[in-house]
């Protein structure tokens, strides 16, 4: 295949394997998004904290349960292919989200309207589980050996994309429904619209081929095995393991959710802003990702990859707090009179967030891939990305709300992402390897 040839079949697996991971985290995030009026309508609550708490588990419960989908389906993925895991989970998630948006409340049914909701978020992790990394290892073993950072960072921008449109969706809502019907009725949209979703996505998933390092393994190996015992059996693989698990992928995952996820909940709830407002400022801050994310992915083949993710490790350690800090100072200062200079420093905290985010995951898909031999990529990879995405990022939001209900401080919470990162970034810069040069195929 020439060099044209080679980069528009990329172009192709590309798009697609994007746009399957952007379902599953538009569908994953939006449960985020609308935590706030799921709550009440689930939760029913004399205390409004604990609805929301209630709320914040539920979506933490889907977190919890990715890394047995990625056990499940990351072992899948070495043993039948990536491709079939693919078409699984893509399935899988769309039809739980969607499941989501017929659910009656808990005015309508009882106790079964949260006992229903939580079943349904255990498929969406489950499914979860196998896609987030699953899909990082089939893209970058389609990329090629030459400037798969910056090829690869495209996948992370999945993410932020899924919480936009999400944002979007609302915000639109919100404004064209009144309050009544987007209680009633309105807050179920974005789940059907999943629907169409899926079927663009399995549409454009079944034209997909399977990896050439699968297939070259395929020829190796004439009956593939699964590999999830013996990644722990081997002290190297076991070890590359921990350091995914706890510098990068949880690293990563606590900047996304302070990030994206729980800066929102926070201008919200505690500092007390309008929810319209919060919304454009979760769209600047998504916005300024996009090209932090690309430029770092850029930036690793450049000067590898660690230098780029340390940054971005160290940039969140040092800033996190302080940065909270400063956006609770200036909501408060959030008047007429002060409005412009108080969106302007809002708007200059939520963009050095967005720039630390954007160092760690940038390089952090081809990472995935490089970390280890192609035998055991998927399911050495998957387990410990999803192992630190569910119990480390996606509990953050509960976390961090409850630590500062007990401290009866609202910023009390944000020590624990920021000693968390502290420790990870000293870690990864002792232990983790430079990966720039790996040949996939090994």
């Amino acid at each position: 295949m020439d060099d044209i040839g080679s980069a528009k079949h990329y172009r192709k697996v590309a798009i697609a394997a994007c746009f399957g991971t952007f379902l599953e985290w538009y569908d994953f995030l939006t449960f985020a998004t609308l935590a706030v009026v799921l709550g009440p309508l689930f939760f029913p609550s004399n205390d409004p904290n604990m609805g929301l708490l209630a709320s914040l588990a539920t979506f933490g419960v889907g977190m919890v349960v990715r890394p047995i989908g990625s056990a499940l389906f990351g072992s899948l993925g070495d043993r039948i292919g990536r491709k079939p895991v693919f078409m699984i989970t893509i399935t899988l998630m769309g039809l739980a989200t969607v499941s989501v948006g017929f659910l009656p409340t808990y005015t309508q049914i009882g106790i079964w309207a949260p006992i229903l909701l939580v079943s349904l978020r255990l498929l969406q992790g489950l499914s979860a589980g196998g896609e987030i990394g699953g899909s990082a290892i089939y893209l970058t073993e389609h990329a090629g050996n030459e400037r798969r950072g910056f090829k690869t960072s495209f996948l992370q921008l999945m993410g932020p994309l899924g919480i936009l449109v999400s944002t979007l969706q609302v915000a639109f809502l919100q404004q064209w429904l009144s309050s009544q019907e987007f209680q009633s009725w309105g807050w179920r949209i974005p789940f059907w619209i999943s629907l169409l979703l899926l079927m663009t996505a399995v549409y454009m998933r079944r034209s997909l081929e399977e990896t050439p390092v699968f297939l070259e393994l395929s020829k190796q190996y004439k009956k593939n095995e699964s590999q999830l015992i013996n990644n722990f059996r081997d002290a190297e693989i076991r070890k590359r393991m921990f350091i995914l698990f706890f510098c990068i992928s949880s690293s990563g995952a606590i900047l996304f959710f302070c990030v994206q996820v729980y800066t929102a909940i926070f201008l919200k709830s505690s500092v007390k802003l309008n929810p319209a407002l919060v919304d454009q400022l979760s769209i600047f801050a998504t916005l300024t990702l996009f090209p932090f994310t690309i430029f770092a992915g850029w930036l690793s083949d450049r000067i590898d990859r660690k230098p780029v993710v340390l940054g971005g490790i160290f940039l969140g350690a040092i800033f996190i707090y302080p940065a909270f800090q400063m956006l609770q100072t200036l909501g408060a200062e959030y008047t007429e009179s002060h409005a412009i200079s108080a969106l302007l420093g809002m708007g200059l905290i939520l963009t050095i967030l967005s720039l630390s985010l954007g160092l760690v995951i940038g390089p952090q898909t081809a990472l995935l891939a490089e970390l280890f031999p192609a035998k055991n990529r998927n399911s050495a990879a998957t387990l410990p990305h999803n192992l630190a995405a569910g119990w480390i990022g996606g509990l953050l939001p509960l976390i961090v709300t409850w630590l500062n209900q007990i401290w009866g401080n609202s910023l009390a919470g944000l020590w624990y992402p920021t000693l968390f990162l502290g420790v990870a970034g000293f870690m990864a810069l002792l232990y983790l390897p430079e990966t720039k040069i790996v040949n996939l195929s090994k």
